[in-house]
């Protein structure tokens, strides 16, 4: 059958898959698990998976104790709230974030103070909060109750200065891992140690883009029993022991359901497969971008070892010949989908009157960073799809 008039050879071959930007691999042992839980009639917040889950999560993380909740945002106003941060207290964070790392400071109504990005890692300049917590030791003004330092787009935040400066000074060390589990420290101070594991208080999530996913939850790490304790009791009501509905203090509704908790199972023991194929793809991506004009590579200390969540470019439009958004617009016109860095925090509407300090490092950064696609089941054929396209030749 011949083509309609005006149609090309072109116009008629079928068009691409979408590429996406970081979506599930399912697979492993999920649809067994899943089939016991429902089997058992323990679909919610009580059943095996979860305590299973909490255990192994443990485990894989090297810390004593892992606490399952509803979301990452979850586990982070649990680690807030059990730190005791409240109305009189700074906590700092980094500007250069999503606004989920933020949000439970203002939750417990404590004053957010945002911190400006290092271009090494994209993460807190430790560098700066470290003189600002010596300047006040120095000057007798109060320390900041705590500290969230988040490893941005899956590479470790450096921790060894920052981390022994909260030490002496007293200020609570919260980690927000939720981009970076299986991320750690290869070099200093903490080698051999994963991400999540160094503050007092870890948080993780279990999003559906995240490296594993439970369709959502979370997950705080800690080492102290008393603070496990605490983080359990607050993520049940702070329900008491008994038939009887006593509650001690105001708790939430953050357990993680048993349902998502054998998804979460199954998706942890896959964990290094997940790990193992992001890196593969960053590397490809590494040795076919690495000498264009005008794309730096996303960062890579030495000292750390990312778990490329996302693979996140800086684009200099003058050198480039185009710029971060024009660039996302060329892949989209493919069929590929790819996301600017996040916006920070000072430049949104909740945050803008925060103080801070710096911040032009983030602003930098947020201009020219794009995300390009690394799902762990995108193929071979899908990888250089997105070469290709950021080559020019679409």
């Amino acid at each position: 059958m011949s083509k309609p008039a005006g149609m090309s050879q072109r116009d008629s071959a079928p068009a691409l898959p979408r590429i996406a930007l970081c979506e599930p691999k399912l697979g492993g042992n999920a649809q067994r698990y899943l089939a016991e839980c429902l089997e058992s009639g323990y679909v919610s917040s009580v059943g095996a998976f979860v305590e299973a889950f909490e255990a192994a999560f443990a485990e894989r993380v090297q810390s004593r104790f892992a606490v399952a909740c509803s979301s990452g945002t979850a586990a982070l106003h649990l680690a807030c709230r059990v730190a005791g941060v409240g109305p009189d207290d700074e906590v700092w964070v980094p500007t250069l974030t999503f606004i989920a790392s933020a949000n439970p400071i203002l939750y417990e109504r404590a004053r957010p103070v945002l911190i400006d990005a290092e271009p090494e890692t994209w993460n807190l300049d430790w560098a700066l909060a470290v003189e600002e917590i010596e300047r006040r030791a120095r000057t007798g003004h109060k320390q900041p109750k705590s500290v969230i330092a988040v490893h941005l787009y899956g590479h470790p935040a450096r921790l060894d200065e920052l981390s022994q400066a909260c030490e002496e000074h007293g200020i609570l060390l919260i980690e927000d891992a939720a981009e970076a589990l299986g991320a750690w420290y290869a070099e200093g101070r903490f080698a051999g140690r994963q991400v999540g594991t160094v503050g007092q208080l870890g948080c993780f999530s279990f999003n559906g883009n995240k490296i594993i996913t439970a369709g959502g939850g979370g997950m705080v790490t800690t080492d102290d029993p008393q603070i496990a304790r605490l983080l359990r009791h607050l993520s049940t009501q702070a329900r008491l022991p008994g038939p009887e509905y006593r509650h001690d203090l105001v708790g939430y509704n953050y357990r993680l359901t048993n349902l998502a908790a054998a998804l979460g199972l199954s998706q942890l023991e896959l964990l290094d497969d997940h790990l193992g194929r992001k890196a593969a793809i960053a590397a490809r991506y590494d040795r076919a971008l690495s000498e264009i004009e005008g794309l730096t590579l996303p960062p890579r200390q030495p000292w750390a070892r990312p778990s490329f969540w996302f693979y996140t470019l800086a684009v200099d439009p003058e050198r480039a010949g185009v710029d971060r958004d024009g660039l996302g617009q060329a892949l989209a016109s493919a069929g590929i989908e790819t996301r600017p860095a996040w916006t920070p925090l000072h430049l949104l509407a909740p945050y803008a009157g925060a103080p801070r300090l710096g911040g032009a490092a983030a602003e930098a950064l947020f201009a020219r960073g794009l995300s390009l696609p690394v799902s762990v089941g995108l193929s071979e054929e899908g990888v250089e799809r997105v070469v290709d396209a950021v080559r020019g030749r679409r």
